[in-house]
């Protein structure tokens, strides 16, 4: 089945959906309108941007360009988990703790699914190789960002308590074990809504265009299936690899909270 190809005036139409809620937006003075249409905006231009990137690639398929590409979503999401973050490591821990944990979980995760299971030929063939990264990345980098805030906006709130532990003879790692636990919790919650509400309360994108494309339904099935293993496993190593770094940065080699390590509240 041929794909129904949409025209400007199908996605102008679509946009005015925005626009109507931008300004229903402002009539109520919740200041977000801005916000809204800036944000639609450069969604248009970064998607089109990317189409024209993927589509060179796709043609021109060479194993540097590829990794070029991977290595520019990894930093990029890098900086997207820095800046989600009301206190954030100083200097480079805070761009390099989750951009490491990205690093070691997406790319891991990506790699044994086209080596192992879907099998590509060449294994890094771009049309499977880019989607599936940015897809384990893009969960990935919400986890570990959503971890990471809640690790240290807590351990600051908490200061008092943790540094009392400390004093009662408790080791680092026992006196932030409960604040770890629940980061860890924020971190993997939204993928096991997703996956709790996968197939009756929505359908994940990947099937979705599968199917819009002309794909047999079981077939869209079975890769969002593999898709929601790979994210939710990318997502927790992820996030429990970033807040175990994390939460050994907080304290120095004689296990002394050290809060003068993280930065100022995000403006």
């Amino acid at each position: 089945m041929a794909v129904i190809q949409l025209t400007p005036l199908d996605l102008s139409l679509a946009a005015l959906l925005v626009i109507a809620l931008a300004a229903t937006v402002s009539r109520f003075g919740m200041g977000l309108s801005r916000s809204l249409l800036v944000s639609a905006a450069r969604t248009v231009v970064q998607l089109l941007l990317i189409g024209l990137v993927l589509t060179t690639l796709f043609e021109h398929a060479a194993l540097p360009w590829v990794a070029a590409m991977a290595v520019v979503m990894l930093l990029v999401a890098g900086r997207e988990v820095m800046a989600r973050q009301r206190r954030r490591f100083r200097g480079w821990w805070g761009y390099g703790v989750g951009t490491l944990a990205m690093f070691t979980s997406a790319f891991t995760a990506t790699v044994l699914a086209l080596v192992v299971v879907i099998g590509p030929q060449p294994w890094w063939e771009p049309r499977y190789a880019i989607p599936l990264l940015g897809m384990l990345l893009g969960n990935t980098m919400t986890g570990i960002a959503l971890g990471l805030d809640r690790l240290t906006q807590t351990a600051w709130e908490q200061r008092r308590i943790i540094e009392g532990r400390l004093s009662l003879g408790q080791s680092a790692a026992e006196a932030v074990a409960d604040i770890r636990r629940e980061a860890a919790r924020s971190g993997l919650m939204p993928m096991i809504n997703a996956m709790a509400a996968a197939g009756i309360v929505s359908l994940p994108g990947m099937m979705t265009g599968q199917i819009l494309a002309g794909t047999v339904p079981i077939e869209a099935v079975k890769y969002q299936i593999l898709i929601m293993f790979l994210i939710t496993a990318g997502t927790g190593f992820g996030t429990l690899g970033a807040l175990w770094l994390g939460a050994r940065r907080l304290f120095d080699d004689r296990e002394r909270l050290r809060l003068d390590r993280l930065a100022g509240p995000a403006g």
